[in-house]
């Protein structure tokens, strides 16, 4: 069924987009790579989350203050200081377009240090853009949606981007297990996460920030790493060791 296939297709493609080049390269510097690899990754990634494209330096500046602050009243995007997931996701949608904007000037400490290409990043953000990857999708589940409820996945690629980050940021710090006491509510949410790509074992990356692989126990499999660690083998990008 093409529709179900490029939904799925999508979600992983972007996701991969976001947890590989925005959170643990832009955010962490779990690893490096050249400033070929660096351009290419924020190509896939504007053409992968299309759309929805998630500006790095503002992403980055938002995930810090979230480890900083982790579950505080300074926390951009924590769900224990919002009545439902609604009202966090509009939030971080103002507090994400003041960054952009520069309305809102960080803390220098978490003001550096991430991927800049000024003039991509223009394109990427314009309406244009935005708009044509829309029409994109319209077209596609015109030409091959053979049932009317297909079409209600439409929405879902329009705002992939912040719906992966939202899902995260809520399940999270609301739902499942810890392995670690660090003092904040983080989770984990699935014991393998084949849903969010290692993303939804937000306890174990909260104490272990800066280790690339997101699984801590031997049970726990983060399907993003063995990527990582091909990638880091093959020369693309090289992992920083951390404690």
């Amino acid at each position: 069924m093409p529709v179900i296939l490029f939904l799925i297709i999508h979600w992983y493609l972007s996701l991969f987009s976001q947890t590989f080049f925005l959170h643990r390269y832009g955010a962490h510097k779990m690893f490096t790579m050249t400033p070929f690899w660096e351009k290419f990754f924020f190509l896939f990634t504007w053409f992968t989350q299309g759309s929805s494209y998630l500006n790095p330096r503002a992403y980055a500046v938002m995930h810090r203050m979230h480890h900083a602050y982790s579950d505080t009243e300074m926390d951009p995007h924590s769900p224990h200081y919002f009545r439902d997931a609604f009202q966090m996701i509009w939030k971080t949608k103002d507090y994400y377009n003041a960054l952009v904007t520069h309305k809102i000037e960080p803390e220098a400490r978490f003001d550096k240090n991430y991927p800049v290409w000024p003039a991509m990043e223009r394109m990427a953000e314009s309406s244009i853009s935005r708009y044509l990857f829309g029409a994109a999708y319209v077209a596609f589940y015109f030409f091959f949606a053979t049932q009317w409820w297909m079409w209600l996945f439409l929405p879902i690629h329009f705002f992939i981007g912040p719906i992966q980050g939202a899902i995260v940021n809520w399940a999270g710090h609301k739902y499942g297990y810890t392995n670690f006491n660090d003092g904040d509510q983080s989770k984990n949410t699935l014991f393998i996460d084949f849903l969010l790509l290692g993303e939804l074992f937000q306890n174990n990356h909260h104490h272990f920030a800066a280790r690339s692989n997101f699984g801590a126990k031997w049970w726990e499999f983060d399907p993003v790493y063995p990527v990582i660690k091909v990638l880091n083998w093959i020369g693309v990008v090289k992992i920083v060791k951390s404690a």
